[in-house]
C-alpha cells in the first residue's frame, strides 16, 4: 500500500513540475492606419486575444544625417478590451550613424510614443524595439536599450532573430525583460524556387542555439505572403500582402508548379505593370508549416513561451487559414 501510495504521489509530483500554462495568443498589427476590419475583429475575439501589438513608426536617417519618425500609425478607431504594446522599429542605419546621440534618440522615441498614447488616450505597460541590429551598431544598440529602458521605467521587450541567437557571444543580448524570436525571413528573396519567409532546413541550423539562450523569448510566426517580381530570371520587386489566390482568377495570368505565375500578356494590376512573361513567384507559409514550427520550437526552448505573436492581423492574411489554426500552434507548446 505503501509503495501505490509513493508512486502516486511522485506521478503527482512529475506531473506538476511538467505542467505549464498554453502559451497567449497575440498578433502584430503593421499597417499605418489602425481599424479593425470585422473579419480582424472576430479573430481577436475567437481567439480571446488580449494584446495587440502595434507598430507606431518607423525611425529613418534624413537628408541631414538625422533620425526622424517615419510613417506614424493613425487611429480611427478606439482601442477599448485590448492591451497595447507600442513597437517601434528602427533602421539599423541609424545606429550606424557615427553621430548618433543615443540617449537623445531614447528619449525623442519615448516622447512620441507617450503623445499618440496621450492622442488616442492609450494606456501601455509595455514598449517593444525592433531592430535588426549587426556586429558594426551592437554597441549602439545595447546603450540605446539600456538608456531608453531606464527612461522609460516599463516592460521593455526586443525582436530577436535566429542569427542573433545563434552568435549570441558576438552579437550581445539586448538588457531587455523578454525578447521575441522573429521565426521568419530565413532566406534570400531571389528568382529560383524557395521561400525566403520560411525554409525548415534553414531553421534546422539555428534551433540547437536556442537550448543556450540565456534571454526569456516569446515567439513570432508569420502568417504573411508575399509576391516576388521577377522578369528575365532577375528580382525587380516585392509585393507584400497580395492575394494569391485572385490571381488563380486571373486571366492575364496563368499559374506554374510551386506557385508561380507567368504574365500571358503586359498588363496592369494593383498599379504594377507586368510585362509579357513576367514571373510571379508566391512565397507563403502553410498552416502544416505553421504546426512545424510550433512543433520544432518546442522542442528546443529551454523555457516555454509566455504569448506566440502571428505576424501580422490582416483580412488577407487570415483568409488563407481555417480559424483554428492559432489554437493548433499554441496547443504544441
Amino acid at each position: 500500500m505503501k509503495k501505490i501510495l509513493f508512486a502516486v504521489l511522485a506521478l503527482c509530483f512529475l506531473v506538476s513540475c511538467n505542467s505549464h500554462k498554453e502559451p497567449e495568443i497575440a498578433f502584430y498589427y503593421w499597417k499605418t492606419v489602425f481599424k479593425l476590419s470585422p473579419g480582424e475583429r472576430e479573430v481577436l475575439k475567437e481567439n480571446d486575444v488580449k494584446k495587440i501589438y502595434i507598430r507606431y513608426f518607423d525611425v529613418d536617417i534624413d537628408k541631414n544625417n538625422q533620425p526622424f519618425p517615419l510613417a506614424p500609425i493613425h487611429f480611427k478607431e478606439k482601442i477599448n478590451a485590448l492591451s497595447v504594446v507600442p513597437v517601434v522599429y528602427i533602421k539599423n542605419k541609424v545606429m550606424l550613424n557615427q553621430s548618433l546621440d543615443v540617449a537623445l534618440l531614447a528619449r525623442k522615441i519615448f516622447d512620441f510614443v507617450n503623445k499618440i498614447n496621450a492622442t488616442n488616450q492609450i494606456s501601455c505597460q509595455e514598449i517593444q524595439i525592433d531592430c535588426d541590429w549587426t556586429l558594426e551598431s551592437k554597441d549602439k544598440y545595447m546603450k540605446f536599450i539600456e538608456v531608453f529602458k531606464s527612461i522609460s521605467r516599463k516592460k521593455l521587450s526586443a525582436t530577436i532573430r535566429l542569427h542573433q541567437i545563434k552568435y549570441f557571444n558576438k552579437a550581445k543580448i539586448p538588457a531587455v525583460d523578454c525578447g521575441v524570436l522573429m521565426y521568419y525571413n530565413m532566406g534570400k528573396i531571389a528568382p529560383d524556387s524557395l521561400n525566403s519567409i520560411y525554409d525548415r532546413k534553414i531553421a534546422s541550423k539555428y534551433l540547437p542555439s536556442l537550448e543556450k539562450y540565456p534571454l526569456k523569448l516569446n515567439l513570432a510566426l508569420p502568417i504573411y505572403s508575399w509576391a516576388v517580381h521577377i522578369r528575365d530570371q532577375k528580382v525587380i520587386g516585392l509585393k507584400p500582402k497580395i492575394d494569391y489566390k485572385s490571381l488563380e482568377k486571373d486571366t492575364n495570368f496563368t499559374a506554374k508548379m510551386n506557385l508561380f505565375f507567368v504574365a500571358n500578356n503586359s498588363n496592369y494590376k494593383g498599379g504594377t505593370f507586368y510585362k509579357r512573361n513576367d514571373v510571379l513567384k508566391i512565397e507563403r507559409v502553410t498552416a502544416q508549416q505553421i504546426k512545424d514550427m510550433s512543433a520544432d520550437l518546442e522542442s528546443h526552448m529551454n523555457t516555454y513561451p509566455e504569448e506566440i505573436i502571428f505576424y501580422d492581423l490582416d483580412e488577407i492574411n487570415l483568409s488563407h487559414y481555417e480559424k483554428n489554426i492559432f489554437k493548433q500552434a499554441v496547443a504544441r507548446f
